[in-house]
């Protein structure tokens, strides 16, 4: 299966590298600039959550799952983990390419426009081109999804937005994990950006979440 995907996305005029488990693609992140992985949940030693878990650790590159097991709980899971996207077997070449190529649109990486587009709200500062964020001039490593997240709220100061509106507007619209997971990059986004910018993202009782005016 490894090297028959392989052989897709040379056709398709990828550039892949192959790794038979955790271990052989942590060196190969290290070694190489990866853009995304395709991460198998079923792998030797490790499964692919555990080694989902370490190369989130690593860097923010996007993943996608791929998966023989169409179990809701198993694509929640993935999801929450930091996987940006998942694709039960069997699927076909084009389904996988057209996967792949909406994940680095959402990650940016086939933006060609150099000039840079800032959104600043307090002391965060975020770049929609690049997709980078920075806390008073210091780099903040998001996921896809916080990322997505934070410019939503950074764009719309002030509104409330349900869980199931934010499964809808940062995750595709026929996602259909529960609203955990959505509490669940709301905390770690509030973490990575440090007490006195968190603290604009407010919890909405009864409704969800909404980014505070900054006074």
């Amino acid at each position: 299966m490894r090297h028959l995907i392989e052989m897709m996305l040379i056709n398709s005029k990828f550039e892949t590298f192959t790794a038979a488990n955790g271990t052989e693609a942590y060196d190969v992140i290290v070694r190489e600039k990866i853009d995304l992985v395709l991460l198998d949940v079923m792998m030797p030693h490790e499964d692919g959550f555990a080694v989902c878990q370490s190369i989130r650790a690593m860097c923010d590159v996007p993943i996608i799952f791929l998966t023989a097991r169409d179990a809701n709980e198993d694509k929640v899971k993935g999801l929450t983990l930091g996987g940006d996207d998942y694709i039960v077997k069997p699927f076909t070449h084009d389904e996988l390419v057209a996967r792949i190529h909406a994940v680095l649109r959402r990650s940016g990486m086939t933006i060609i426009d150099l000039q840079q587009k800032h959104v600043i709200y307090g002391a965060i500062k975020l770049d929609e081109i690049a997709r980078k964020v920075s806390v008073n001039e210091k780099p903040i490593p998001l996921t896809l999804k916080e990322f997505d997240l934070l410019h939503l709220f950074m764009k719309n100061p002030g509104n409330a937005y349900s869980r199931e509106q934010l499964l809808e507007r940062v995750w595709d619209i026929d996602y259909v994990g529960g609203t955990r997971t959505v509490d669940t990059h709301i905390k770690t986004l509030r973490l990575k950006l440090g007490k006195d910018a968190a603290e604009h993202i407010q919890t909405v009782w009864g409704v969800g979440y909404r980014l505070e005016p900054v006074e």
